[in-house]
């Protein structure tokens, strides 16, 4: 067995991103692929990680580009700064990770009718925007996610299965936000849930989040299950 990896650049309105891939060799033909979006800093290694992992399950893996080729961000200031535009416009926010399907699709090793998507923090709200769209693909998964509705897609039904996956003590999401979430996806005919883990906050899977005040703390145990929770989902989808 042998993890490939390697990087692809797309396109959105004329702006050049660069995804992460990784598969694993040792499978043949095409296979169920995970895209999976970044936080609020862009594309860095936490995903690429993800990309690996979800790769040794034997799935074909896609860490998408929200910001643009080589765009990072290195503080506070600089990753609110990247994120913002896309709060403020949902409709940009849903064309560029759209584009990001698209862009895999046409991956040899991608089987274009057994495709999800997975994501962190911003990513989270990016992959639950996704499922907004209507796009026919079998589900989305939000880790610590935002998860206010946008003002436009309210009629569009929802396709795509959906697992939230939301830290109890997460100060950046409101309870209105939640008892919300769940009302919307009610109302558009969505197979959902949602895990609420206790004493977590936000940013709960990641290892380098340790900031108490700013409520952002790793959580190792629900970080563990929340993983294998996944794993179970996707195992459902893809059935």
């Amino acid at each position: 067995m042998a993890i490939i990896t390697n990087t692809v650049c797309y396109l959105d309105a004329g702006v050049v991103l660069e995804g992460f891939f990784a598969f694993d060799d040792s499978y043949s033909g095409r296979r169920p692929t995970v895209l999976i979006s970044h936080a609020w800093a862009g594309r860095d290694e936490f995903v690429q990680e993800k990309a690996i992992c979800l790769a040794k399950l034997g799935y074909m893996a896609f860490a998408l580009d929200m910001y643009g080729k080589g765009i990072l961000g290195t503080s506070t200031e600089e990753n609110s700064k990247l994120m913002q535009p896309f709060l403020d416009d949902r409709q940009m926010l849903q064309q560029r990770i759209l584009a990001a399907v698209a862009a895999v699709k046409l991956m040899p090793w991608v089987d274009e009718t057994n495709i999800a998507a997975i994501g962190f923090c911003f990513g989270g709200l990016c992959v639950l925007d996704l499922a907004r769209t209507g796009i026919n693909i079998k589900g989305v998964a939000s880790f610590h996610g935002f998860l206010a509705a946008p003002n436009n897609l309210q009629q569009q039904a929802i396709s795509a299965k959906v697992l939230i996956l939301h830290g109890n003590d997460d100060p950046m999401v409101p309870a209105t936000d939640i008892i919300a979430i769940q009302q919307e996806l009610t109302q558009k005919g969505s197979d959902w849930q949602l895990h609420n883990f206790g004493n977590a906050m936000h940013a709960f899977t990641n290892p380098k989040a340790h900031d108490v005040n700013f409520g952002t703390v790793y959580q190792e145990k629900a970080a563990q299950r929340a993983w294998l929770m996944l794993q179970n989902f996707l195992a459902e989808i893809f059935n």
